[in-house]
């Protein structure tokens, strides 16, 4: 074979490489811009589970300290859905605190969770609600009860069901 064989087989070689399909490959969609001061969610992976609708009973206290400095002190008593006494104060390290007292707020739900919203107008809403490992009371838009700049690490205390003491979070 000589050099322009050589060099023909090459270009020939090179040219079906080049024409060859590529693969396809799929890309995920670019996320759209973030909006200037609000951050994007992720897209959830599995539909939440809807709450079961479940009579709630617990005479509740919890008082803790975690090693990272978040420390809870909440006391719950529900008797048929119905929150009879409430008082929920949680640290966040040294930082700050959030507070949150029974008298501060009107029941406007029981089913199928319950439900407590602000008396002073605010969006503020505190909710309970149970499945079978805990009891869980959280709460949602409730900057005005903390010390500013903590409310994105406060996060819900969780009462055992059997014992209304705290719940294991492992």
């Amino acid at each position: 074979m000589n050099a322009t064989n050589h060099g023909t087989c090459l270009l020939a070689l090179l040219l079906s490489v080049a024409c060859a399909p590529l693969p396809i490959v799929k890309r995920a969609p670019a996320p759209p811009p973030e909006a200037k001061g609000e951050a994007i969610a992720a897209a959830p992976k599995e539909r939440a589970t809807p709450i079961a609708n479940k009579t709630i009973n617990i005479a509740a206290a919890c008082k803790r300290t975690e090693e990272d400095g978040f420390r809870e002190d909440a006391l719950m008593d529900v008797k048929a859905n119905e929150v009879r006494a409430l008082k929920w104060k949680l640290w966040v390290s040294r930082r700050g605190s959030c507070e949150f007292n029974l008298a501060e707020f009107r029941q406007v739900r029981a089913t199928p969770h319950i439900e407590l919203q602000a008396i002073d107008g605010s969006q503020c809403k505190l909710l309970v609600w149970q499945d079978p490992r805990r009891v869980t009371l959280a709460h949602n838009r409730c900057e005005k009860h903390c010390t500013p700049g903590i409310y994105e690490q406060a996060w819900p205390v969780l009462f055992d069901p059997k014992s209304g003491a705290c719940a294991e979070v492992r």
